[in-house]
């Protein structure tokens, strides 16, 4: 590396060796012996290689050993580790402002002050122990508005949450405080949420004059499931804006100690920073560290020294300060600010501090930490710490910023109704939430005309290049089934309301894991020449004034990248957003963003979304982990309209499912129960017709048999397997009817469907999973609703504790049990 300490004129190359090596020592490991807990109790061993006595090493120490420890050298770029050594071992040409730096800290503390005063016993998660984290966001948004942020998107989790409402997006504390008071209850019902993990909207105003908004995003107890959510929030932002995005709009995520260094999700959102499909132009991440879990200490919860060491995975600085050194603090914002700005990459500020209270103001720590809370019991407030470092007195602040809380106080004792803190943007105002309507629904179907026009151009690829002989066989059968002379398949059917929705100004996005291709060989989104491997997206190619499409192949995880286009879908209404899983079971690894956001973030803090998940479901034989999407779960989180939950039976089906779900403006989550083997089973197959009728039917009635003196009711692939038995047992009372739509549950259609065949003297339920397990626990008692005095019973696999046999043999035995049975008479 080349040296960039200024050099004294006339000193020997033998010195300034010398003086290259001592330093490139601390910039290596300086960070291990500077002073960075403020209580003392943090001291790192000694470092073999720091030990040397001298002027330089003074030199050097003073730079990299006080209350700034950078740890920067494991950065693979050298022009990055030239610019910070550039910014740590260069003076700051301007001063800290001191008296706005006292000012936050005061505020910082005294709103936490008159919380615990006013709400003796209630939870708040205190900031004190680290209110520097005022300061250092303060310095953060102004510098990096001066370099062109507009947008702010801040996660965090409950710690200093309520702090950061008041100090940094600007909601009035009165609204905090009337949190507090719990006005009129039985507005929330059923709904709402506790008051630290709600989000909220605001504007900041910065010294220099300049007006940020910050979204503030909602957060549950799970705490580090936030962070891909509000990445995906600064994505649709950015791309909102268009190609300057990544420049206006800056994501800032505040981790607990305990969670950073232990929670999994962080560490797949960390790998995402860099991915094209994922990139934000880099997050500033701040460790608010104090030194604890909840009551466990750092050699408990982290294997390493430092909570921070997992940036090290990749190419990321990490400095770590002492809470203590307001000034140190807001120079490491401003540094790691501008560092975001220059190289568009991620950041890590580990702000070491402690908690002055317990987990929350209800515990007791001395319990489990007596020496520690013996210590902090007597540590003064910071701002009276740094006062006395400044020499300000802040007498007139202090009585100034007591009465305003005390004037907030008096006004929420006055308020009626639950503060809402955030607004949602203008960009939401032409859809709609909460319960269905029917008003909602539009027309979905296409003319053939246009089919044609998208079939044309996703046929279609440039002069020369070598597409894979499988591949263009594939693209000739598409055009003749855009053209009518053979039926369309699940993958030509999608990729036409793709198109056709791209030609109508809306945008699709979709990732996940082997998307691009698809995981059954059944998309090919990207063509790959087979001599230079470049890609053509044909989707991207239809018209010059078509919307975006974004397919992107993801990293192999679940949670995060299902987190980010959750996020993603809540700041970009107006997109079709999609996640695929590779197999439905694979959603498992990303429950908690479905049950704490999807399923329920309308419910608790008002938030829609019209995300989509594509669940590959269906029992091939292939064993219990590529069998079942957990049909089950999905129906058991469903209440008030606040899913939509579908297993469409045809491509004709799923294609006016796509296209409702971007075209009708209520916007709900859709769960998507898709296909396997139907990718290319004969009675799946649709003609191109059907893609020209109204609208997607939420029950597939019998087309075939009327009367009928049994009805079969099912959904998904088991439905055409029970056709292909009746025709082989020429079966001709017995009506086969899908739900396609089984959450909000199609009541009226269902009813319809039983009523045309009146001579009926039994209803059958059949499905393919197990009887705990499936839609049957939740179809059961509305099916008998809807039947009155009917017969209604049930076909299925025994409960069983595993989705599914993994022997093939076994399975292809228990599958024509179940077709035998369906078609047995009652009491046989």
């Amino acid at each position: 590396m080349a040296e960039v300490v200024p050099k004294t004129p006339g000193v020997s190359s033998q010195d300034a060796a010398q003086r290259k090596s001592i330093f490139d020592k601390f910039r290596r490991w300086g960070y291990l012996a500077a002073t960075l807990d403020p209580l003392g109790f943090f001291s790192p061993p000694p470092h073999p290689e720091l030990e040397g006595p001298g002027e330089l090493d003074s030199e050097a120490r003073r730079i990299y050993c006080q209350t700034i420890g950078a740890d920067f050298m494991h950065v693979a770029d050298s022009e990055r580790r030239k610019w910070i050594i550039q910014r740590m071992e260069i003076p700051p040409g301007a001063k800290p402002d001191r008296e706005r730096i006292l000012d936050r800290l005061i505020r910082a503390e005294l709103f936490e002050q008159t919380l615990q005063a006013r709400f003796v016993g209630t939870k708040r998660y205190s900031i004190e122990g680290l209110a520097v984290l005022i300061p250092l966001l303060d310095r953060i948004v102004e510098a990096s508005s001066a370099s062109g942020v507009e947008q702010l998107v801040l996660a965090m989790s409950h710690r200093g949450r309520l702090n950061a409402m008041v100090h940094m997006v600007g909601r009035p504390p009165a609204e905090i405080f009337a949190d507090f008071e719990d006005v009129d209850p039985r507005s929330v019902l059923g709904g709402g949420d506790v008051k630290y993990h709600v989000g909220a909207t605001g504007e900041y105003r910065t010294p220099g004059g300049r007006s940020v908004d910050i979204h503030l995003v909602s957060n549950p107890s799970h705490l580090e499931a936030v962070d891909p959510v509000a990445m995906g929030r600064a994505r649709s932002k950015q791309a909102r804006i268009g190609q300057p995005g990544r420049q206006h709009v800056l994501p800032v995520t505040i981790h607990g100690d305990a969670a950073f260094a232990g929670q999994g999700i962080w560490a797949e959102t960390l790998n995402m920073g860099d991915l094209s499909a994922y990139a934000v132009g880099g997050t500033i991440h701040i460790i608010a560290n104090n030194l604890i879990g909840f009551t466990t200490p750092p050699r408990e919860f982290q294997s390493s020294l430092f909570a921070s060491d997992l940036g090290k995975r990749q190419s990321v600085p990490i400095f770590h300060v002492n809470g203590e050194d307001p000034d140190a603090v807001v120079r490491v914002g401003e540094i790691a600010a501008d560092y975001r700005t220059r190289f568009a990459s991620d950041v890590v500020i580990d702000l070491i501090g402690f908690r002055r209270h317990g987990h929350s103001e209800v515990d007791d720590p001395t319990i489990t930490q007596p020496l520690l809370y013996a210590r902090i019991k007597d540590h003064p407030p910071l701002w009276q710490i740094y006062a006395r470092k400044t020499g300000f007195n802040p007498a007139a602040n202090l009585v100034q910023i007591r009465k305003e809380f005390q004037d907030a106080f008096d006004t929420a004792t006055k308020v009626t109704q639950h503060p809402v803190h955030h607004q949602l943007p203008a960009y939401w105002e032409p859809y709609e939430r909460g319960c269905y309507d029917a008003k909602y629904e539009v027309d979905t179907g296409v003319d053939s005309t246009q089919l044609g026009v998208v079939t044309a151009a996703l046929t279609r690829y440039p002069e020369g290049f070598s597409v894979h002989p499988k591949v263009k066989k594939l693209l000739e059968q598409r055009s003749e089934m855009g053209r009518g002379a053979r039926p369309v398949d699940f993958g030509m059917a999608e990729a036409l309301a793709f198109g056709t929705l791209l030609l109508e100004g809306i945008p699709v996005r979709l990732s996940g894991q082997d998307t691009r291709r698809g995981t059954f060989n059944q998309r090919h989104a990207a063509l790959i020449d087979s001599q230079s491997e470049a890609q053509y997206v044909p989707l991207e190619h239809l018209a010059p004034d078509q919307a975006q499409v974004e397919i992107y192949d993801s990293p192999l995880s679940e949670a995060s990248v299902l987190g980010f286009e959750y996020g993603y879908s809540r700041d970009y209404p107006e997109a079709l957003v999609a996640w695929e899983a590779q197999f439905g079971d694979f959603s498992n690894g990303a429950q908690v963003i479905i049950d704490q956001f999807i399923s329920a973030a309308e419910d608790k803090w008002d938030l829609p979304s019209g995300v989509v998940l594509l669940l590959p479901h269906g029992y091939e034989g292939q064993g219990p982990e590529h069998s079942s999407a957990r049909m089950e779960r999905f129906l058991q989180l469903a209440a008030e309209d606040n899913l939509q939950i579908c297993q469409p039976s045809t491509a004709a089906q799923y294609f006016h499912l796509l296209r409702r779900q971007a075209l009708r403006r209520w916007r709900k989550p859709l769960i998507v129960f898709t296909p396997k083997s139907m990718l290319r089973r004969p009675e799946s197959i649709s003609p191109l017709a059907d893609f020209s009728r109204e609208r997607f039917f939420n029950v597939v009635p019998e087309r075939e048999i009327e009367p009928a003196r049994r009805i079969v009711v099912c959904t998904g692939k088991i439905g055409h397997e029970l056709r292909t038995e009746r025709k082989r047992r020429g079966d001709a009372d017995t009506a086969i009817v899908f739900i396609d739509q089984l959450y909000p549950f199609p009541e009226s259609e269902l009813a319809a469907e039983f009523a045309r065949h009146s001579q009926a003297r039994e209803i059958v339920w059949v499905q393919e999973e197990p009887a705990n397990m499936g839609a049957l626990f939740y179809v059961l008692p509305r099916i008998r609703d809807i039947a009155g005095d009917l017969p209604l019973r049930s076909v299925k696999r025994s409960a069983s504790a595993s989705p599914a046999t993994g022997s093939p043999k076994a399975h292809e035995l228990e599958q024509r049990a179940l077709l035998s049975l369906a078609f047995a008479t009652a009491g046989s």
